[in-house]
């Protein structure tokens, strides 16, 4: 067989990578083909019967076509992982919150998740009215703080991180005193520990919250308010999670030299998926492209009284 002389090659391979470059423009996603790769082998879900699955979602009613898209990803896990709830961390709609914005910056990008009962639970970021909690999809109760048990062993916490009001704390601590499940998440808007350079890590917020989490078991944190994914190295035994990435994405935002980033993404948009079994949580992390950009295994805390 005749060889193709070097040059002929080189060429080739030249224009190939033109015409990728080309394409990636145009649609919107340069740099994304290799800033979504992961770097390790991606942890799948079990998907068990019995188990607590559910998604996670901030920062996300733009309206926008990338929203969709992103919804579009969380409709098509949702066929083959049939999470039961998607926690919303905040900042539910941005610009005015009419009927028309409800329907088209939540109600229809999500349409396929509400029509086949996925219920969605909302705690409030510094773009939302209050009035939200009377919304019904939100599943709010009419209450700026709730708790609730989705299955035995699980408990959420919702809080309204924007007014952290002495009440709001004094309820905290008597909520999670009280509560007896294994796993123990919270959820809400401003982040506790975030590698953000536009906002970062909440210090006041922390120095109420932080030692409540700790006293009284907390696992798992989820939060949002920056623009963007990022897992947080473990806090003194604790997980924060930052999911601010539903709609609207703040570019190159995280600060890589922080020292508390485990894992971040900061280039599309991204929700994530999780499942409980037992004292395990898997998590996957799923891009606007449908690529898993994070994924892994955590235990639950033990602390002994």
């Amino acid at each position: 067989m005749r060889m193709r002389h070097p040059s002929s090659v080189v060429l080739l391979a030249f224009l190939l990578t033109l015409t990728t470059v080309a394409a990636c423009r145009e649609s919107g996603a340069t740099a994304l083909v290799a800033a979504q790769s992961p770097a390790e082998p991606t942890v799948p879900l079990p998907n068990k019967d019995g188990s607590f699955k559910f998604g996670v979602l901030g920062d996300f009613g733009t309206g926008d076509k990338s929203q969709y898209e992103l919804a579009d990803q969380m409709a098509k896990l949702h066929q083959r992982f049939k999470y039961e709830l998607v926690v919303l961390v905040g900042d539910n709609l941005y610009g005015s919150e009419r009927p028309q914005d409800f329907a088209n910056k939540f109600e229809l990008p999500y349409k396929p998740l509400l029509d086949a009962g996925v219920k969605f639970y909302a705690s409030l970021g510094n773009h939302d009215a209050r009035e939200q909690r009377a919304y019904k999809l939100f599943n709010m109760d009419g209450k700026l703080y709730y708790t609730f048990n989705p299955k035995p062993n699980v408990r959420l916490f919702a809080l309204e991180s924007t007014y952290p009001t002495p009440e709001q704390i004094q309820w905290v601590e008597t909520e999670l005193k009280a509560s007896t499940s294994d796993w123990k998440i919270v959820f809400f808007h401003h982040p506790l520990y975030s590698s953000g350079d536009r906002h970062g890590s909440d210090l006041r917020l922390r120095e109420a919250l932080e030692p409540l989490f700790l006293k009284y078991n907390v696992s798992v944190v989820l939060t949002g308010h920056d623009h963007f994914y990022e897992r947080v190295k473990p806090q003194k035994g604790i997980v924060y999670f930052v999911v601010g990435s539903g709609g609207q994405l703040r570019k190159g935002n995280i600060d890589r030299d922080s020292g508390i980033t485990a894992k971040g993404f900061d280039t599309d948009l991204a929700f994530m998926a999780a499942e409980i079994a037992g004292d395990e949580m898997h998590f996957n992390v799923i891009s606007r492209v449908g690529q898993t950009v994070d994924s892994g295994v955590l235990t639950r805390r033990k602390i002994t009284p």
